[in-house]
């Protein structure tokens, strides 16, 4: 199948090698010359037999922006999937300000990061039934082999709504580990923490690729005294706990490693010197003059 591909960065250059090992025709653009197939969108489109399939992956800022573009260039009965880790929120505008066009419109959730190459990319993709089920030579081409890692999870907005929730989920699950680790750096009796984390690969409930990246990085820097403990978030956490107030869903897990990532930016906490002057305020305990 010819697919066009928008975004050849780590995720987007890997999965253009992984379709065409797969043997589709995939005919790339970049703002780096030196990794782009088409010298413009123009060329591009240009290069692409009609009814036409572009696949976005640029980054949010200019997600729009690209997606306009492309609604100018294409037509009647081509097809434009985002991938990239949109808001939800978005698609439906973007998939209606398409079909004025006739052209359709795919929200495709992507996991898998810098791996998926070799593994495969988990795939939430949302649209309608003709749409996906024509897309889905792609589809089965970039998910893992087996059973899983593909779901048709509804209409458009309804794969960036997945892989949303993937990604709080993922704050959770990293948060676990991390909490873990530091209890049993700080412990009197365990030695070998990389050696703890290994032994949980095999046999264990919580066992996860995460688990395995986990003893990667355990075993490059055992104490991880390479890096400092600042967490960035790239926008999904922020949007699940959102979510999660509009639905009035609980949710004490996410929302709390959320927050944690807030206060690992924080060299000298506000809240904490609060707390610390109430304490002496109401009791008398030391506090600790910067």
């Amino acid at each position: 199948m010819q697919l066009g591909l928008i975004g050849l960065g780590k995720m987007g250059g890997n999965m253009r090698d992984r379709l065409r090992e797969a043997g589709h025709e995939v005919v790339g653009f970049d703002r780096n010359p030196d990794l782009s197939d088409a010298a413009s969108l123009e060329e591009l489109v240009g290069k692409l037999q009609a009814p036409r399939a572009i696949w976005v992956m640029v980054p949010a800022g200019v997600t729009e922006a690209t997606i306009d573009a492309l609604g100018a260039l294409l037509g009647e009965g081509d097809i434009v999937i985002d991938g990239g880790n949109s808001r939800f929120s978005d698609d439906g505008p973007r998939a209606e300000k398409l079909a004025e066009s006739g052209i359709g419109y795919i929200d495709a959730g992507v996991s898998g990061g810098v791996w998926g190459k070799q593994n495969g990319y988990a795939l939430m993709v949302g649209g309608s039934d003709a749409d996906v089920a024509r897309l889905m030579p792609i589809f089965e081409s970039l998910k893992p082999a087996g059973e899983f890692g593909f779901v048709h999870a509804g209409p458009v907005g309804a794969g960036h709504y997945a892989k949303m929730v993937h990604n709080g989920i993922e704050y959770g699950l990293m948060h676990a580990y991390a909490e873990g680790f530091e209890l049993l750096e700080k412990s009197e009796l365990v030695q070998n923490v990389p050696g703890v984390f290994r032994s949980w690969r095999e046999g264990t409930v919580v066992r996860s690729w995460l688990l395995d990246l986990m003893d990667n990085a355990l075993t490059a820097d055992p104490h991880l005294d390479e890096l400092k403990g600042y967490a960035e978030d790239t926008g999904e956490g922020r949007w699940t706990v959102e979510e999660a107030i509009r639905l009035a869903v609980p949710m004490h897990v996410i929302a709390a490693s959320l927050f944690a990532r807030f206060a690992s930016r924080q060299d000298d906490s506000p809240a904490m010197k609060a707390i610390a002057a109430l304490r002496n305020q109401f009791g008398g305990h030391a506090v600790t003059k910067s």
